[in-house]
């Protein structure tokens, strides 16, 4: 789901992809993703994406709720993506999650 409120937000603001990539420390494909709902933004990017366009939190988070799927507001295709963008999420986070597990034997290797 495209998260107009924010675009719009920092288009007024006269603020770049660019720079509220960097202040969230990430890149600016990235942040353009997460800005066009590709893939989440998690809430504490939102607080300091709030923080760096000085406004407060609701005038710009923006998530699929249950009453915008229930009155049609979004799209069965709106839902699929975040479905999708859900699964990639969950994807990257289960190999992170084998990666430590695999440091975290290592160590214990180490450790004997």
């Amino acid at each position: 789901m495209k998260k107009e409120k924010l675009r719009l937000i920092r288009k007024q603001k006269g603020y770049t992809q660019q720079q509220i990539a960097d202040f969230i420390a990430t890149d600016v494909s990235n942040y353009s993703r997460k800005e066009s709902g590709i893939i989440k933004i998690f809430r504490d990017e939102w607080e300091k994406i709030a923080r760096f366009l000085d406004v407060p939190l609701e005038d710009i988070y923006q998530e699929i709720l249950l009453n915008e799927v229930v009155s049609g507001i979004v799209t069965n295709d709106e839902i699929i993506k975040y479905i999708e963008q859900l699964e990639q999420e969950n994807s990257a986070l289960k190999h992170k999650l084998d990666i430590l597990n695999g440091k975290q034997i290592a160590i214990k290797k180490i450790l004997e």
